[in-house]
């Protein structure tokens, strides 16, 4: 079929951070991407998916005065596409019922309408909640050429790329918000390999970029060509606009951006949830509590890369059992970044507790109680500073941590957004040292000294719980991959630490619920997909 193509088709590649709710904004930005697109000589501008509304508006879409404002945006981008032809993602009332919509416009006219069919409900979607299904194959033409358009979903399932096929499509448009995740970009790739060999047709990926709440979308789009080349690639986690040529069934287009290594992904991901999220909801800055630990040491560093030096303050709050070299260490990581640093010693807070609480503890050993005590102490400082300046608290608690419940109610686990919280342990290290490679900025004792929350004298986190390559494996097989115990025994772990790790995890899910909302970057993180009841008396088969 691609023989009989009559000439070249130019589409501008939109690949933007629309945000949720912005709808004036959002059509603005759409519109100076047609005048862009113009300049460069497209024909066609391809936004991502739900552009206009941004992705996922979530419960906005049950409001009709939200539609309203919706359709008026949607007529004013549809009046200034002039001679462009804009394929625009965005929500659409229709007879009643609500749709994941692509609009093809041109002159102030739909030129054709692609409703959504296949409506992921799953991992952290849950479109069926929200949109009906469509129904039919959209193809429209332009210049004798037959082009089909396809949401997301619709091409991770035979079905509607068929559909498009059969009802001759010569290429296919792809509107997308495919949200990150660890080696997504290769699982999305392939899925769109096999639509090509479907099909024979080339394929324009056209994906979202950017922080929105725990989501975080890394753009990387793409043009692949029916013989599965892939011809031209965005890069990661930043926006873009290129023009791409189908000529000859093949895609034309200058330099695409090299293959990102997949720990820079991971950095750049957790960099732009933490600028968007800050960003986007209008706080000045970000606050820190420093510990001298790996956790709050990267955390500073991501936040430091993703706001700038003079947006971010960290915060020393040492104790009785605060080793000198956390704070030595502290001090030098602060000096190396050029963040303002504040020490404030929380031992007379701690001795105030001890008198406030002697009757009620008397007679009872030292325990959690105490320890606790000292990470609600750092908690309220924060939040105290918090509420004086405005800055975001960003907590530091990593994934081991927040399964396992080795994280404070109210203490540590106090702020607004948790920048580790779908990062193990592991993974922490491997960050820091992957970070360090690009300008050291982590004291090398940070990352070489045993993990410790200095509540007590001597104390190591591997005094309660396993080693974190074992600790991290657990989880990740268990929670990540739904491994019944059993089968976590057979690949050779004691069963003592499955039945400790497994029992942590489920007792602490009223904390989970009771944590900020953090970034998602791996499979399944403890947001919007893990929805595990806190009372339940479900228990495991051994």
């Amino acid at each position: 079929m691609m023989a009989h193509m009559k000439s070249v088709t130019s589409i501008a590649v939109v690949q933007a951070n629309f945000v949720v709710g912005d709808l004036a904004a959002n059509a603005d930005r759409i519109i100076a991407a047609i005048e862009r697109a113009r300049a460069q000589g497209a024909r066609i501008v391809l936004t991502p998916e739900l552009a206009l509304s941004g992705y996922p508006p979530e419960d906005l879409l049950l409001r009709p005065d939200f539609h309203r404002a919706c359709e008026r945006e949607l007529a004013r981008v549809a009046a200034a596409a002039g001679d462009m032809v804009v394929v625009l993602g965005h929500p659409e009332m229709h007879a009643g019922r609500c749709y994941n919509t692509a609009s093809v416009l041109r002159e102030g006219v739909t030129l054709a309408v692609c409703r959504k069919r296949s409506l992921p409900n799953y991992s952290v979607f849950d479109e069926q909640r929200y949109f009906a299904p469509g129904q039919e194959a959209c193809v429209f033409e332009l210049d004798g050429v037959k082009i089909g358009v396809a949401i997301c979903e619709d091409l991770w399932e035979p079905g509607p790329a068929r559909a498009a096929h059969e009802a001759g499509a010569e290429l296919l448009l792809a509107l997308n918000a495919s949200p990150f995740h660890v080696d997504k970009r290769s699982l999305r790739l392939g899925v769109m390999h096999a639509r090509a060999a479907e099909t024979g047709l080339p394929i324009l990926y056209c994906n979202l970029v950017g922080g929105q709440d725990e989501l975080v979308f890394d753009g990387a789009s793409f043009a692949l060509d029916a013989d599965g080349r892939v011809a031209w690639r965005a890069p990661s986690f930043e926006e873009c606009q290129e023009v791409v040529h189908l000529d000859g069934g093949r895609w034309h287009a200058g330099p695409g951006a090299p293959e990102p290594d997949a720990d820079a992904e991971i950095y750049a991901a957790l960099v732009t949830g933490v600028r968007d999220y800050v960003g986007k909801n209008g706080f000045p800055g970000a606050i820190i509590g420093l510990s001298g630990g790996i956790d709050s040491a990267l955390t500073l560093a991501v936040a430091v890369d993703a706001l700038g030096a003079e947006r971010v303050r960290a915060v020393m709050m040492p104790s009785p059992y605060t080793a000198q070299m956390s704070l030595d260490d502290s001090r030098e990581m602060v000096r190396r970044l050029g963040v303002r640093y504040d020490e404030i010693g929380i031992e007379a807070a701690m001795q105030t507790f001890a008198r406030m609480l002697a009757e009620q503890f008397h007679g009872l050993p030292e325990d959690t109680a105490e320890e606790n005590l000292q990470s609600r102490i750092r908690g309220m400082i924060l939040m105290a500073l918090s509420n004086k300046s405005g800055a975001i608290v960003l907590t530091t608690g990593n994934k081991s941590e927040m399964a396992t419940g080795y994280a404070t109610l109210y203490g540590d686990m106090a702020g607004g957004f948790a920048v580790l919280k779908d990062l193990y342990k592991c993974a922490v290290y491997r960050l820091s040292r992957w970070r360090n490679g690009q300008g050291e900025v982590i004291p090398a004792n940070i990352i070489t000294r045993p993990p410790s929350a200095e509540l007590k004298a001597d104390q190591l986190d591997q005094d309660s719980l396993p080693p974190y390559e074992i600790l991290d494996a657990i989880i990740e097989a268990y929670m990540e991959r739904d491994e019944a115990p059993r089968e976590i025994i057979a690949r050779g772990f004691a069963e003592a630490d499955v039945r400790r790790v497994v029992g942590l995890l489920k007792r602490n899910e009223y904390k989970r619920r009771q944590a900020p909302v953090g970034i998602r970057v791996t499979r399944r993180g403890f947001g919007r997909d893990w929805r595990y009841p806190i009372t339940s008396r479900y228990r495991d088969e051994y």
